[in-house]
C-alpha cells in the first residue's frame, strides 16, 4: 500500500483513464460505493438512519452527491446542504443535477446559526466540501459550518480526506473537519499519517475504487504503508530442517546499575521474534541480576566501573560481536566514557548490521564523526528529541516535517532510521520510506523502545534487508500493542506484555497468507 501526495493521486486518476479506460466519473461512482457500503456496515442499521451531506464545489462535492443519490436510494433518509453555492463543473456537476432531478432535499448554508438545531437532529454528518486540492486558509461560511459539525455532529464520515486537512502535510488549514471515520481513495494520503491531521482522521479505510493495482503499483509515492501481504512476503518461513543458527545470533550490548530491564527486554523481545540465538553483554555488576531473569537468553559479563563499560571491556565486545548476526547497542548503557570508548570500537570494528539505540544514539550525538570510521550497515532508532540532539534540529521544525527530516539524515549519513512516534517513519539510505499504520498510545511507556529495537535486531539477524527489517518490526511492535491493547485495556499496555505477545501477533499476521 502505498501513501501518496496530492499530486501523485492526480496521476493515478489520470493514469487509470489513460490506460486502463476508466472515465472520471466512473471513478466519481466508484467512490461513492465505496463511502456508502462503509456506512452500512459501520451501521447494520443505516435504513433507519437520517444523513445530511455537507457538499463544497469540487470534486469532492461530486463524490457527495452521489453519496447522497446512493443512500437515497437505499431508503436513508438524506439531505444534501451546499456550503459553496450551487456553481460546479464536470463529473460534479452531472452527479448535482441527478440528485436535483431526483427529489433529494437539498438545502444552502447561508446562516450557519441554524445547523446548531440542523445538524444534532441527523445521526450521520458526511463531510464533502474539500478534498486533496485545498490551498490557503478555510474562512467563511466554510469554517463557521465546519466548527457546527465538529460541535454538533453525532458521527462523521469525511470523503477522501477531512476538510481542512492539507493532504501533503498534515497540516490544518485554520480549521479541520474532526472526523470519526476517513473513507479514502486509491492510496493513502501523506498527511494522514502526519501531526496534526492525523488526530483527526478517525478510522481510516482505504479503497481502490476498481483502479487496477498494476497502475497504483507502478505509481511514485511519498512512503509505502507496510499490510499484513506486505510483512508475511518478506518474512522467512521456518524449514523443518533447521536449526537454531538458521534463524541469526543476536547480541545485545546494554545495560548499568539500575538500567538491566532495557537490555533483558530487547533480547526477550529478539527471541519472541524469531531469533534462534541472543545474548546480553552487560556490566558484570548487573550479570546476576540479568541471570536471574533469563533463562532462554545467555549473558556474558564485561568489566565494569561504577555501574557502567569500562573502556577494557570495549575489545572483548567487539569480539563477541564478530561472532553475531546483528548488534543492539544501547538499551541501558549510559554515557559514560567507557561507553563511549566500547561504541567507537564496535562501529569501527563490526561488518554485521549494528542498531544504535537509546544511549548510543546520545553518545553519536556528541561525536557524528565516530561514523567515519563506521562500514557496517545501521539502524538507528531517534524519537524526535533523539534525533533533534543528533541533527540540532528543534524538535518542533522535526514534527512539522518528519519525512523530510528523515530522508535527509538517512541519505546524509547512509543509515536506515527509524523514527519513533505515533505512525513511525522507517527511510533507507537511498530514499525509500515506509510509514506504519500499527500501535496506538499505550505504547508511550518505559521499555517499549527497548523492545522495538529487539525484534529490529532479530529481523535483521534474519538476514532481512535493513529497511525492511526496520519496517517490519515496527509493525510488529505495534501489532503486538494493539493485541494487548484489546486484552488489558490501553493504559495496562507494558513492555514485557509487548514482548511476551509477540508471538501471537506474527501468527495472526502470517498464518492467513501462509496457508491461505
Amino acid at each position: 500500500m502505498k501513501a501518496c501526495y496530492a499530486r501523485q493521486v492526480r496521476s493515478i486518476d489520470r493514469l487509470a483513464s489513460e490506460r486502463a479506460g476508466m472515465p472520471s466519473i466512473i471513478l466519481m461512482e466508484n467512490a461513492a460505493l465505496a463511502c456508502v457500503n462503509a456506512l452500512f456496515e459501520k451501521f447494520p442499521d443505516m435504513r433507519q438512519k437520517r444523513a445530511a451531506v455537507f457538499c463544497g464545489k469540487g470534486n469532492n462535492g461530486g463524490d457527495g452527491f452521489a453519496i447522497a443519490r446512493h443512500l437515497y436510494n437505499r431508503g436513508v433518509d438524506t439531505a444534501v446542504f451546499l456550503v459553496c453555492g450551487d456553481e460546479f463543473k464536470g463529473d460534479a456537476q452531472i452527479n448535482f443535477d441527478i440528485i436535483e432531478g431526483m427529489g433529494v432535499h437539498l438545502e444552502h448554508v447561508y446562516d450557519t446559526d441554524v445547523l446548531d438545531y440542523i445538524i444534532p437532529s441527523y445521526d450521520i454528518v458526511i463531510d464533502a466540501i474539500y478534498g486533496t486540492g485545498i490551498h490557503g486558509e478555510v474562512t467563511g461560511i466554510s469554517r463557521e459550518t465546519i466548527e457546527k459539525i465538529n460541535g454538533f455532529s453525532r458521527f462523521i464520515m469525511s470523503v477522501d480526506v477531512p476538510s481542512g486537512m492539507n493532504s501533503d502535510t498534515g497540516e490544518i488549514c485554520g480549521i479541520c473537519v474532526k472526523a470519526d471515520m476517513t473513507v479514502t481513495f486509491a492510496a493513502y494520503k501523506a498527511g494522514m499519517f502526519l501531526y496534526p491531521a492525523a488526530d483527526l482522521t478517525g478510522d481510516v479505510i482505504l479503497d481502490k475504487i476498481s483502479i487496477p493495482d498494476y497502475i497504483i503499483n507502478e505509481a511514485e509515492s511519498a512512503a509505502e504503508v507496510m499490510d499484513d501481504e506486505m510483512f508475511a512476503e518478506r518474512f522467512p518461513k521456518r524449514r523443518n530442517d533447521s536449526h537454531k543458527g538458521d534463524y541469526g545470533k543476536v547480541l545485545v550490548i546494554g545495560g548499568s546499575s539500575g538500567m538491566s530491564g532495557a537490555p533483558y527486554m530487547a533480547g526477550t523481545a529478539a527471541l519472541n521474534a524469531g531469533a534462534g540465538l541472543v545474548t546480553i553483554a552487560a556490566p558484570e555488576c548487573i550479570n546476576q541480576i540479568l541471570e536471574t531473569k533469563t533463562t532462554e537468553v545467555m549473558t556474558v559479563p564485561i568489566a565494569c566501573g561504577d555501574g557502567h563499560f569500562l573502556a577494557e571491556g570495549a575489545e572483548e565486545l567487539s569480539r563477541r560481536a564478530e561472532k553475531a548476526d546483528a548488534v543492539l547497542i544501547g538499551p541501558g548503557i549510559g554515557t559514560s566514557e567507557g561507553c563511549r570508548a566500547v561504541l567507537r570500537e564496535l562501529l569501527k570494528s563490526a561488518k554485521q548490521t549494528v542498531i544504535v539505540d537509546a544511549d548510543a544514539l546520545n553518545i553519536l550525538a556528541q561525536d557524528m564523526d565516530m561514523l567515519k570510521s563506521c562500514t557496517c550497515p545501521l539502524i538507528f532508532t531517534p524519537h524526535e528529541m533523539e534525533l533533534s540532539r543528533l541533527t540540532g534540529i528543534s524538535v518542533g521544525e522535526i514534527r512539522s516535517d518528519r519525512l523530510g527530516v528523515s530522508k535527509e539524515f538517512s541519505e546524509k549519513y547512509g543509515v536506515t532510521l527509524i523514527l519513533k512516534g505515533h505512525h513511525t517513519i522507517v527511510t533507507a539510505p537511498y530514499g525509500l520510506q515506509y510509514i506504519n499504520n500499527t500501535g496506538n498510545a499505550g505504547l508511550a511507556k518505559g521499555g517499549s523502545g527497548d523492545v522495538l529495537a529487539g525484534i529490529t535486531a532479530a529481523f535483521a539477524a534474519r538476514g532481512i534487508e535493513e529497511s525492511a527489517a526496520a519496517a517490519m518490526a515496527v509493525y510488529l511492535h505495534g501489532r503486538s500493542g494493539d493485541l494487548v491493547m484489546k486484552k488489558r485495556g490501553i493504559e495496562s499496555v507494558t513492555a514485557s506484555a509487548v514482548a511476551d505477545t509477540l508471538g501471537e501477533a506474527l501468527d495472526t499476521i502470517c498464518r492467513p497468507i501462509y496457508y491461505r
